[in-house]
């Protein structure tokens, strides 16, 4: 069973930046899609970005674009979600997520990490 480890999560001021990291243990890190959802108190998870095994793609919620950006280093079995322009109403968990291109739902997914942005 696979392991998603997030960090890089804290408290941020309105308009400043955080990079979240996700570490997977095993070997197949570069055969899976890696994803980033967000789940804000009393509401439910929302899918925040999404890049390909080989990041050739990236997608991203209408939210965030052209605010976040996902990259991934498949040497070191990571991914990262750079955040810049932090508004309030991206406090949330934020939590890492792997899916098989053969797969239509998430397979496996991180603990999660709180990101709190203050105004």
């Amino acid at each position: 069973q696979v392991q998603l480890v997030e960090s890089g999560g804290g408290l941020v001021q309105t308009g400043g930046s955080l990079r979240l990291s996700c570490v997977a243990s095993g070997r197949t890190f570069s055969s899976y899609d890696m994803g980033w959802f967000r789940q804000a108190p009393g509401k439910e998870r929302e899918f925040v970005a999404r890049i390909t095994r080989s990041a050739g793609a990236t997608y991203y919620a209408d939210s965030v674009k052209g605010r976040f950006t996902i990259s991934r280093d498949n040497a070191k079995n990571t991914a990262y979600l750079q955040m810049n322009s932090l508004k309030a109403e991206d406090t949330a968990v934020y939590y890492c997520a792997r899916r098989a291109p053969w797969e239509a739902n998430v397979g496996s997914w991180g603990q999660g990490t709180q990101v709190t942005v203050s105004s």
